[in-house]
Formats: structure tokens, sequence, C-alpha cells
């Protein structure tokens, strides 16, 4: 299924709770909230009280990325705060399949996230556990970053395996998603897209959202 998530890094922060609202408007499936330390990446945003605030604000499924340290410090939390989905890094966990555990005993849908110099390979024995896999197509940590097209054969490695195993696992892609690059992604596998400035900031979200999701469609698995 494709599905689109706006990330919210993109959005006005003095109207988090009028944008979350707008985005579910605006057709809109999931919301996807970048939870940043200044630790794992050099930037900081917010933390489980913000999603608490807003997840009253939007019907849409919340789909929570922790680029955070030791991230099953804050499963918890951020379960306890709405989150439906929790994404985090393979590189910040010592034990990569205890925090899958710890997220679905928390009720939410397991991901794993990659950073883009880590290889496929690295999320191949977690896949049994992973209700999503999320590929870094930009450096993480800020937004409006452009597409890294050498991610496309890391996303390719992710489907084929996925498929060989026999796995329906969702394939998020986040970073320089745009009408031009979510067709590539969508045609090596990719099924979920995180955009951020090209729908916050596009004059007809709604139009934009539906615009990625025909895209998307049309070229899924084309480069397969």
């Amino acid at each position: 299924m494709i599905r689109i998530s706006p990330s919210v890094l993109a959005s006005d922060f003095s109207r988090l709770g009028e944008e979350a609202a707008r985005m579910a408007s605006c057709g809109a499936e999931l919301l996807h909230l970048d939870v940043m330390d200044g630790m794992f990446v050099p930037n900081i945003t917010f933390g489980p009280p913000v999603i608490k605030a807003i997840r009253k604000c939007s019907p849409a499924l919340f789909d929570v990325h922790l680029m955070i340290e030791d991230p099953i410090r804050y499963i918890g939390d951020f379960a306890s705060a709405g989150a439906d989905s929790i994404t985090f890094h393979a590189e910040a966990a010592d034990d990569p399949r205890a925090v899958l555990g710890a997220i679905r005993a928390a009720g939410c849908k397991t991901a794993v996230s990659l950073k883009p110099a880590t290889p496929a390979e690295t999320v191949f024995p977690l896949l049994d556990l992973a209700d999503m896999v999320l590929v870094m197509t930009v450096e993480p940590g800020f937004g409006g970053q452009s597409f890294m097209h050498d991610m496309l054969e890391k996303i390719r490695a992710l489907r084929h395996e996925c498929t060989k195993r026999g796995f329906d696992t969702d394939i998020q892609v986040d970073g320089g998603i745009a009408e031009d690059t979510i067709a590539l992604a969508a045609a090596y596998g990719a099924n979920v897209f995180v955009a951020g400035s090209a729908v916050f900031r596009s004059e007809d979200a709604a139009k934009t959202i539906a615009s990625l999701r025909q895209i998307a469609e049309e070229n899924y698995g084309k480069a397969l």
C-alpha cells in the first residue's frame, strides 16, 4: 500500500496542532514526527509531551522517528504519548532486536532505520521483527536536503530480501521526496514516503499529497 507521511519538521512549529489537523484533512494517512536529541544527530526537536499535545488534533497514524541515542529507554514514553509506529536507528541500539521487541510490547508498529552509510544487510537479521524499514535518503538531522540517488540500490536490496523471505514489509524513504524523486524511490520498491517541504510548503497540500501518491502508485516496482 502506498502511503504519504508528511514530516512536521517542515511545518510551522508555532501551530503544530493546526498543522497536524491540516495534513489529515488533506489526505495524509500518516504524520511523521522526527524526534532528535542533539547527540545522535546535530539537532534538537521535541519529545513525548509535544506528541501527546498534538495527538488529540489529528486522526492520522503517528509515525514517530527516533533519532536518539539508546532508544529503548524511551519506547514506553512515546507509546503512551500516542505513537502508532516507532522507528529507531539500527546504529543507535546495542541490541536492535530488544528495541523491536519493546516497541511491539508497547503496542506499536515496529520500524528500524538506516543512515545513508549503513548497508542494507545490517537489518536483514531484523526483518522478521520489523513491520517497516526506513531508508534515509539524506543525512538525518535537518530537513530540506537533496535526495541521495545512490540510496536507490539500498531500497531495491531491501525489497528483494523481503520478497525472498515472504515478508510484506513496508519500506519507507525519508529525505528530498518530491514528484521526481518519489517516482524513483517507488520504482525501486519503496511504498511509504516521508515528504516535508514538498507538502507543507505547497499552495495546495491536498493536491500535492494526491499527486505524490498517484506517481508512486504508477511507478511502484518498475526497477525491481
